[in-house]
């Protein structure tokens, strides 16, 4: 009787760390969509609503700059009410952002971006520490797999968007709305798992907020949160403008669409091997060299280019840059710390500073576009950005710890 109490009790944890997982993964799928799906159908927005083109790049940096302002107070929620009950209530506002956001009112559509913006920041800083704490050998692994997990619906929104938008006949507001499903699914693992949270065996994860703000007086934080910032700058502005810049270049709109999502699918192999090639070695320094020559590249193919057969190389060499730094950018939060509680500080400090550089990135380069009426000055600006990736990352990228 007790072995069978005992294999009954291990197979429920086993079924609750299996259910874990597929949570961790449903949490990021819902990390991108919302964001992504948006830069395919940003022309067809701003002239339905009547927008200029830096105002409806705020379609983008509002999520940014929601970012930056809840990841300082993600970890207190998470500490308050536990980490399944927190990254529960992000998931809720992230569903109601999306529902409001769909409607064709230009109040409700920035309100319901911000909301989008909330309820992606409480998972995004969660996730990391998360991972420190439930999965501490194999966290190199667990952020290949959710990073993995999130650029592929980031790419499938992007290239879907015009599809279901124009082709099905939704209209941007129900193919924005889409995104509501994977949501819907994510919100009912996590009821699951916040319910079992306490009669499972597993330990809890704590966020303590630092009393003397330690780790904003640390370098190596610093170099983190700049690298994640500066790479995600390149991300959105390239989310948001790759289809205006392809579409100038000659292509259709869907095409442009379709380019997006396989610049996205073109990174996802990076996306699983960067973090876990990285974690073979000390120092991650040359592995940001290499992935930043690939963006200096990419956006060079772009910018000098022009025939098709460059276009297509260009995208190859910027999916394979993005993907690669950011999946590494979420590994330096475990790595470069030495607990749990130093990766949850890190991930607050990093995304708080690291978004708030990225919000400026597509209102930004829409208004480079607006003063020019050309893409040359904005992908000049973007290989700079690309170089201060490189400066960052190799900082960030060697053998110390953010305490030491």
């Amino acid at each position: 009787m007790g072995e069978q109490i005992s294999r009954m009790k291990k197979d429920s944890t086993r079924f609750y760390r299996v259910l874990l997982v597929i949570g961790i993964i449903f949490v990021a799928f819902n990390l991108r969509p919302a964001i992504t799906s948006v830069g395919p159908v940003i022309g067809i927005i701003r002239d339905d609503i009547g927008l200029s083109n830096w105002s409806v790049g705020l379609l983008t940096s509002l999520p940014l700059i929601a970012f930056a302002c809840m990841s300082p107070l993600a970890p207190r929620l998470g500490n308050r009410y536990s980490n399944e009950r927190t990254l529960l209530m992000g998931l809720i506002l992230l569903f109601i952002g999306l529902m409001i956001r769909s409607a064709s009112v230009l109040i409700l559509l920035f309100a319901g971006t911000i909301f989008i913006g909330l309820g992606i920041a409480i998972c995004n800083v969660l996730l990391p520490g998360v991972i420190k704490e439930k999965f501490p050998a194999k966290v190199a692994l667990m952020t290949s797999l959710y990073s993995t997990a999130m650029g592929i619906f980031a790419a499938t929104a992007s290239g879907l968007s015009v599809p279901l938008a124009h082709s099905a006949n939704w209209g941007w507001q129900l193919a924005l709305l889409f995104w509501t499903i994977p949501a819907v699914i994510g919100i009912i693992i996590w009821v699951y798992l916040t319910n079992q949270r306490k009669t499972e065996q597993s330990v809890e994860m704590k966020f303590v907020q630092p009393a003397n703000n330690q780790m904003w007086r640390s370098s190596v934080a610093w170099q983190v949160a700049c690298y994640m910032g500066l790479q995600s700058f390149l991300f959105y502005v390239t989310v948001s403008w790759l289809p205006e810049i392809l579409h100038d270049y000659g292509v259709s709109m869907a095409t442009a669409g379709w380019m997006l999502s396989f610049t996205q699918f073109i990174g996802l192999p990076a996306s699983f091997f960067v973090p876990v090639i990285a974690n073979k070695f000390k120092s991650q320094s040359l592995i940001v060299v290499v992935l930043t020559s690939f963006a200096i590249c990419g956006y060079s193919g772009l910018l000098f280019g022009e025939s098709y057969a460059i276009m297509i190389v260009s995208i190859i060499c910027i999916g394979i840059a993005l993907s690669g730094s950011f999946s590494l950018a979420l590994a330096f939060l475990g790595m470069r710390a030495r607990s749990a509680r130093q990766a949850a500080e890190l991930s607050g400090m990093a995304q708080a500073l690291g978004y708030t550089l990225a919000a400026v990135g597509p209102m930004f380069i829409g208004f480079l576009f607006d003063i020019t009426h050309a893409w040359s000055v904005p992908l000049i600006t973007l290989i700079g950005v690309a170089v201060l990736v490189a400066i960052f990352g190799f900082g960030a990228g060697r053998n110390r710890f953010v305490m030491d």
